[in-house]
């Protein structure tokens, strides 16, 4: 029998890879997959953009630092899954964080990171280098945020997604509706079509008085439902509610992700962005969703 590919969890000592921990645990559990716990120490790899090179020998306690933490990782893995049937293996890697978290990712349905905010990841997991991971990583990557208290996002809110309207979207639409299937709620699908730009692209008027934007929200709602096609026939359990705005699809997804237990984006954004760049709106995302976010790779070429 073949083993199925894991969900990938970045581990540490801080309070935002405990959360990334537990959240991975739950998904492991509830898509019966293995969890890989990956615990990255100082090695024989250089570090600190190549400017020291850290030797094994030299921190001898090093080792037991690493396991310390997957031992810790791993109690709170099973606590949180509350399932006896969850598979953990875990790995104590030395080298660069990031590469390291890469190559386990290559094997991997899932690569959980977490996220303090503010454009730094988990000290010791992925540092000033976050976006490498999201960018680089062949399977979809879930950013955990470290939020308490009464922001913390509620286990049954509802799975958001963003839809751009292009074929981008696709694989971040089947992984959002995986996902509410699996966890029993709703399905939110929001697009936002300000960042189109349709007063350049439908008119010579700067200020766009000539549109007819009663007309083009109704072509919006019907690019909506063109990409949700098929998906509620595959899906009948998933109940969806659709939100179409003229907003920016960032305001709109963070304003969604305060009663959401998870939002869904593509990595690229409208029309297709550089595979060396992040789009904008999931580069915003990272920094301010109020819940776990889940970016997916998109093959479309750009």
């Amino acid at each position: 029998m073949t083993m199925r590919a894991p969900i990938v969890v970045g581990v540490d000592c801080s309070d935002a890879a405990s959360n990334a921990v537990r959240w991975a645990a739950r998904e492991a559990a509830l898509r019966a997959r293995p969890l890989h716990l990956v615990a990255t120490m100082p090695g024989t790899e250089t570090t600190f953009r190549n400017a020291v090179a850290l030797q094994a020998p030299e921190f001898p306690d090093q080792r037991y630092k690493g396991e310390e933490r997957l031992s810790k990782a791993h109690a709170e893995a099973l606590n949180s899954a509350e399932s006896t049937r969850l598979t953990i293996v875990k790995h104590l890697r030395f080298g660069n964080a990031v590469e390291l978290l890469l190559d386990e990712s290559h094997d991997a349905a899932m690569l959980v990171v977490g996220s303090h905010g503010l454009d730094q990841f988990a000290s010791g997991v992925l540092g000033s280098t976050s976006a490498a991971v999201v960018l680089h990583a062949p399977c979809p990557v879930a950013i955990v945020r470290h939020i308490t208290g009464a922001n913390r996002s509620p286990l049954d809110g509802p799975v958001v997604v963003g839809v751009d309207g292009t074929e981008n979207s696709e694989p971040a639409i089947a992984e959002a509706f995986e996902a509410a299937s699996l966890h029993g709620v709703d399905l939110v699908a929001v697009h936002a079509w300000r960042d189109s730009h349709l007063t350049t692209a439908f008119t010579s008027d700067p200020n766009g008085v000539a549109l007819d934007w009663d007309a083009i929200a109704t072509a919006e709602h019907a690019v909506l439902a063109e990409r949700l096609a098929g998906w509620k026939e595959k899906y009948p359990d998933v109940a969806v509610r659709r939100v179409v705005v003229k907003d920016r699809p960032a305001r709109q997804l963070n304003a969604e992700s305060t009663s959401a237990q998870l939002v869904v984006v593509g990595r690229r954004g409208r029309g297709g962005i550089s595979s060396m760049l992040l789009g904008s709106t999931s580069r915003h995302l990272m920094h301010t969703v109020s819940c776990p976010l889940l970016i997916v790779h998109s093959p479309v070429a750009s």
